[in-house]
């Protein structure tokens, strides 16, 4: 078992940036691949970034690839999503997520392969 803890969300202006932070507690954190997903008033949870365990790779999702960096530090048993240059359709509650199963680039934007999630985190991104 293991519980997650977000921060970091908030309200930001177009452009503007947030770094979004997941806290882990529980069993090793380093035996877990980590993700953030997202969900949106009306829309269905989406796949945002992934990150193996010892995060030496790492998964994008189109809509956020070269503005979004998702990082761990196991140490710390915390796993970061920086998001620069935010947009309005980046508006949604981020949530963190962990799997114990190993990732692929075929497997990692499915949320029901992931074992635990947070309660998420809100942005708001202004226009």
């Amino acid at each position: 078992q293991v519980q997650l803890v977000e921060s970091g969300g908030g309200l930001v202006q177009a452009g503007g940036s947030l770094r979004l932070s997941c806290a882990a507690s529980g069993r090793t954190f380093s035996s877990y691949v980590m993700g953030w997903f997202r969900q949106a008033p009306g829309k269905e949870r989406e796949f945002v970034a992934a990150i193996s365990r010892s995060g030496g790779r790492r998964y994008y999702a189109d809509s956020v690839k070269g503005r979004s960096t998702i990082s761990r530090d196991n140490a710390k048993n915390t796993v970061y999503l920086q998001m620069n240059n935010l947009k309005p359709e980046d508006t949604a509650v981020y949530y963190c997520a962990a799997r114990l199963r190993s990732v692929d680039s075929g497997s990692v934007y499915i949320g029901s392969l992931y074992d635990f999630w947070g309660q998420g985190t809100q942005v708001t991104v202004s226009s």
